[in-house]
């Protein structure tokens, strides 16, 4: 499997790179906006469906996560694909919505993406604003990530692919993953478990590292 870059730029003054203080899963409840926050920063969590998004917001979120979900039933069958995630039972209909302030004063504003083609036409609407995407992936199902990192680069968003894992999942080289996503040399790519709250958060970590990087690119 594919790791974190172990070379990363150090971030601006005052844009540590660290959770101001992940809380707990479980322990999670509706907070006012936090007294150090100076950045407020939108971004997308995305991925094909039954890949992890409501899951990995549910892990970092500081607030009570906001779902629109809906139970799965036979009238989805014929375009909702199963094959793989055979014990998902729910699908959200339109957002998923996290927060999570870290050090130095930057809050992320997670909006969670629907997986399936039938919603592409909310898409417009939900990536307005967002300077970034975080694009999960299940290296079971690699071919079901194409359509939507083709939705992401159409939309010009900086994005960093986290793979997640699952019990059963195939393991790659980094460079037969980064081929088969077609992924540019300066992507992020970093492995995740979107139900542990510090894998989940290195992840966004690795995001927000490249938007940095991007913005303030070294002098050559």
């Amino acid at each position: 499997m594919a790791s974190a870059p172990s070379s990363a730029k150090s971030a601006p003054a005052g844009a540590e790179l660290a959770p101001s203080d992940p809380a707990p899963a479980g322990a999670k409840s509706a907070v006012h906006l936090p007294d150090t926050a100076r950045e407020l920063v939108k971004i997308l969590v995305t991925g094909p469906f039954g890949v992890g998004k409501t899951t990995l917001i549910d892990s970092v979120s500081e607030i009570r996560p906001l779902h629109t979900e809906e139970q799965l039933t036979e009238a989805s069958a014929a375009v909702d694909d199963l094959a793989g995630v055979r014990e998902k039972t729910t699908t959200t209909v339109a957002i998923d919505f996290g927060r999570i302030s870290l050090k130095g004063g930057a809050v992320l504003y997670l909006f969670g993406t629907p997986g399936q083609e039938r919603f592409r036409a909310l898409w417009d609407d939900i990536a307005y604003g967002a300077l970034g995407a975080l694009v999960l992936v299940d290296t079971r199902r690699i071919d079901e990530s194409f359509e939507v990192l083709g939705l992401v680069e159409e939309s010009g968003l900086p994005y960093a692919v986290a793979l997640n894992t699952f019990p059963d999942s195939r393991s790659y080289t980094e460079e037969q993953l980064r081929l088969s996503l077609d992924l540019d040399d300066d992507t992020p790519m970093v492995i995740c478990d979107a139900r542990d709250t510090y894998s989940s958060v290195d992840a966004l970590l690795a995001l927000v590292q490249h938007l940095i990087d991007r913005s303030f690119p070294e002098p050559r």
